[in-house]
């Protein structure tokens, strides 16, 4: 499922190619981490932000090219850094809330912000003038509308199947919780200690 979050929105929408470069917020999250194996095997140069510096090493030897620590460093002014002021042409965001301005001001012309859930609780901030000036398209998604298409689904699994097999993608499980312990599984989630999926057996 996390490959899947991720093609549709970096593969089938984006339609990412070698440089881009790709902004993937919870990069720690098994959707984030799977679209940074996607955007490495297109050649791509996924950036991740992430909140403190703690995760930074993890995300690198994931395959992130560069981490952001955003409680410590501007996001807009490290990505304009990264990419010479020229700013992401793709951001592949789950958070949303006011963060999102700062996203927004971190994408290069023409480029495009994705959305597929919204973590954050707080209101977005929407800065309607940064999307005019550099004629952004802001997209919302649903991983259901490529399972529900059998052209698409069947395209995703050309895709993700070989890589599977090849190991270029790897599901990370941060940890597993028998069911009859899934509140210590929702307190380990909202901890946001996990680097991966939190699954739950039955």
């Amino acid at each position: 499922m996390p490959f899947t979050t991720a093609w549709t929105g970096l593969i089938d929408i984006a339609k990412l190619a070698a440089k881009d470069t790709v902004l993937i917020t919870a990069a720690s999250s098994g959707v984030g981490l799977a679209a940074i194996q996607m955007a490495r095997q297109e050649g791509a140069i996924p950036i991740a932000p992430t909140r403190r510096s703690g995760k930074a090493d993890a995300l690198l030897q994931a395959g992130a090219a560069h981490v952001i620590a955003t409680e410590e460093k501007d996001v807009e002014e490290e990505v304009k850094r990264l990419t010479d002021g020229k700013g992401a042409r793709v951001v592949f965001d789950a958070v949303g809330g006011p963060s999102f301005a700062k996203l927004v001001c971190a994408t290069s012309m023409d480029g495009l912000v994705l959305t597929y859930v919204v973590l954050s609780k707080e209101m977005n901030s929407f800065p309607a003038i940064q999307v005019l000036r550099r004629r952004l398209t802001i997209r919302g998604f649903a991983a259901n509308s490529t399972l529900d298409d059998d052209a698409r689904l069947n395209a995703l699994k050309s895709y993700i199947l070989p890589g599977l097999a090849s190991g270029a993608f790897k599901p990370r499980i941060a940890k597993t919780y028998p069911f009859d312990s899934i509140v210590d599984a929702h307190r380990y989630l909202e901890s946001n200690q996990q680097f991966g999926k939190v699954v739950v057996t039955t």
